[in-house]
């Protein structure tokens, strides 16, 4: 697993050296923009459109575009004062917290850490410290140029870092539009909506999610690249009867009754072809 970054874990006075690695990679199926005639790659190059230009690296600064539309230029210098300020290349835990505590819209991104070169027995005895206090750490850490806010927990026993969310990055939900303040629900729909949640509810099992859509995608890239034609499969139209919400719920119910009455009913003639096979006769 590939090493991102290196620093430590700064647990009071303990200092945990460690290794960070994604813990997760995005999936999604990229293309590369060609072009039409030739299909050779487009290549994006930055260009002034004042100067009308080409505009090589060494050429470019840093600015802050203002509210009257003027820009502060800040030295690549300046900013590396201030990332040195900061940047001590540790986890710093702030507080302990039940984990409960936090909203999961705070979550960001997640890193697996692991321990670097002398640091197995600290890493163990704070693994070991957060799994017996069930609680988890609030830390501060620079990646990327950025503070970030972060928890540390323990997930399948590894150390596993969150980043999260500063409130001030998180938009008030009181902004949404058209959103009903009252609760204008009869108590039927809300029986037979609470009916349906208990049909559907189940022991959460990730590998049984698949991302449906790109798996067609490569599907059809595969079968283009062997040179197959691509037949595209008609669904069969949904029948759409209903007229109101309570019968979209009472719809719902009868589907998922079904479906657990047909279960039954195919394990029902196996069974009863084993009550009545002959018994062999005594010889």
């Amino acid at each position: 697993m590939h090493t991102m970054w290196k620093g430590s874990i700064q647990f009071g006075l303990v200092s945990i050296p460690i290794k960070m690695h994604a813990a997760t990679e995005d999936k999604d199926v990229s293309f590369r923009t060609l072009h039409e005639k030739c299909k050779t790659p487009i290549r994006y190059e930055k260009v002034c459109p004042v100067c009308e230009e080409k505009v090589e690296k060494d050429d470019l600064v840093k600015g802050y575009e203002t509210t009257s539309g003027g820009f502060v230029i800040v030295s690549q210098e300046e900013i590396e004062s201030l990332r040195k300020e900061t940047n001590e290349k540790a986890v710093e835990i702030l507080d302990f917290i039940d984990i409960d505590e936090i909203d999961p819209i705070y979550f960001n991104r997640s890193y697996y850490l692991g321990p670097n070169e002398g640091g197995s027995k600290a890493y163990s005895l704070l693994r070991k410290a957060l799994e017996d206090s069930r609680k988890v750490g609030v830390a501060k850490i620079m990646i990327r140029s950025k503070e970030q806010l972060a928890l540390l927990r323990v997930y399948n026993n590894t150390l596993l870092m969150e980043t999260l969310h500063y409130p001030d990055e998180i938009r008030n939900a009181a902004d949404v539009p058209n959103v009903p303040e009252a609760e204008n629900v009869e108590e039927k729909e809300l029986e037979t909506a609470k009916l349906l949640i208990d049909q559907l509810t189940a022991a959460f099992k990730p590998e049984k999610y698949e991302d449906e859509y790109r798996q067609k995608l490569l599907n059809l890239i595969e079968a283009k690249e062997n040179g197959e034609e691509v037949v595209e499969t008609k669904e069969e139209p949904r029948k759409d009867n209903v007229t109101n919400l309570m019968e979209a719920l009472q719809a719902s119910v009868d589907k998922n009754k079904k479906k657990t009455t047909d279960k039954k009913t195919k394990k029902a003639p196996a069974a009863k072809k084993r009550q009545t096979a002959p018994k062999k006769k005594a010889t």
